[in-house]
């Protein structure tokens, strides 16, 4: 008997970069060959403070320049409404959260290098991170940048 959760979704991290516009087109693609759901995914960097209320200052800036993001990469991408899509934003550490969510899908879909500084890299740091440590097939497409 299996016991193992039944994996009905696309899981596609995106940060507002081209590689990960050019992920989440190919995504929508493959969730609609596949016959699967699609969970878009957003994570943006949470904001701790050592010393003082800095962070907590700053956090609803940090927050709401998140979901500006979000929605411009929605309003960007192919149409999905024909696909059953959850939207996720979520604080935290994109390569944690990904990885976290791989457990529950049936792929996960980044882009090769998003709006870090090493963009010149093959892949990029959470790229790597999530293809070494995925639950799940894992595919990165590289951006026309």
């Amino acid at each position: 008997m299996n016991t193992a959760p039944e994996r009905q979704a696309i899981v596609v991290g995106i940060d507002g970069s081209p590689s990960a516009a050019a992920a989440l087109s190919w995504a929508v693609d493959e969730a609609r060959l596949r016959g699967v759901g699609l969970n878009v995914m957003h994570v943006f960097p949470t904001m701790i403070s050592i010393v003082g209320t800095t962070a907590h200052e700053y956090y609803p800036q940090v927050e709401d320049e998140a979901k500006a993001t979000f929605e411009h990469a929605l309003a960007s991408a192919p149409a999905m409404d024909d696909l059953d899509v959850e939207r996720t934003l979520v604080p935290g550490n994109p390569s944690e959260q990904l990885v976290d969510a791989s457990r529950r899908a049936t792929m996960l879909v980044v882009g090769a290098h998003g709006r870090g500084r090493f963009v010149g890299m093959m892949l990029g740091s959470v790229s790597m991170h999530c293809v070494s440590q995925a639950r799940c097939p894992v595919v990165v497409i590289r951006g026309s940048d």
